[in-house]
């Protein structure tokens, strides 16, 4: 059994789709330890299996053992190409929807007249994705929603975020289960692995649940100031500094954004893999 569980948020995390430069070679030495140091190797991402699969290609980056996709409705296990859905996390997470569809969920917010469906293409058996205006009160919807939701007993996680680029607000609604930091810890279970033998690695406010937990986890540097802060906030408050590690770029002469940062918080959770890194030229 492979020594180390590599868990990585995909967007602006492993693939360097954000504003910040990425390291050269980076990707590469970032393939070249995955492959070399006897690691498990797990995407988490909001992306379904089709886009997991483009950004694997388009990026040329590792294919992963397992992939937990859909914002953590679906989870994957690939073995010589092959993704296979595993059905023990779909039942598990359907147990709180009582296995309900999300059509009947729907029904239940037929009256919230600031709720618009999303495409079919990005609804789920376990995700329900609407559209919302930008400039609603977040807060408050939220909180009606929630309110409605219990009254049906739906025991659900309500994910919020903003499309900057078609300025709409995008809302998720899934099984309470279906977050990042639970379908982790399942899958640590899953694979025979534990928390001491596993890394996670993210950027954003939706990997804040497993930043901040007894995870071992890294936050790139391109992470905003505005995550880095909460992280501290929260991490001072429970008592996890041990297992939060913020890059900081000039290791090996990378710079600490997306995979150069996974490389830099890994190596500091399992120094014995540094002897991998081969020579890497520095921005």
């Amino acid at each position: 059994m492979k020594n180390i569980l590599l868990c990585c948020d995909l967007d602006r995390t492993v693939l360097p789709n954000g504003h910040q430069p990425e390291s050269p070679g980076a990707r590469e030495l970032f393939a070249d330890l995955v492959h070399g140091g006897d690691i498990l190797l797990a995407y988490v991402s909001g992306r379904d299996k089709t886009l997991l699969l483009e950004a694997i290609d388009k990026y040329n980056i590792p294919v992963p053992d397992y992939a937990i996709g859909d914002v953590g409705t679906t989870m994957y296990r690939i073995e010589d190409g092959h993704w296979s859905e595993m059905d023990s996390w779909a039942k598990h997470i359907a147990e709180d929807w009582h296995n309900i569809a999300p059509s009947e969920i729907h029904s239940y917010l037929a009256d919230f007249n600031a709720l618009r469906l999303q495409e079919d293409s990005k609804q789920g058996k376990h995700k329900l994705s609407y559209y919302v205006p930008v400039d609603i009160d977040t807060a408050a919807l939220l909180g009606t929603i929630k309110s409605r939701l219990d009254e049906h007993a739906i025991h659900a996680n309500l994910i919020w975020s903003i499309d900057e680029i078609k300025n709409v607000g995008l809302l998720d609604i899934l099984p309470a289960r279906a977050n990042k930091l639970h379908a982790i810890e399942f899958l640590i279970s899953q694979t025979g692995s534990s928390k001491s033998h596993t890394v996670f690695a993210g950027d954003s406010g939706n990997d804040l649940p497993v930043i901040v937990s007894d995870v071992p986890s890294v936050l790139v540097k391109n992470a905003s100031a505005d995550v880095q802060d909460e992280a501290w906030h929260t991490i001072e408050k429970n008592g996890n500094k041990n297992f939060i590690y913020i890059a900081q770029g000039d290791f090996h002469g990378l710079n600490g954004n997306y995979s150069a940062g996974i490389i830099e918080g890994l190596i500091h959770y399992h120094p014995q893999l540094e002897k991998l890194l081969s020579q890497v030229k520095p921005d």
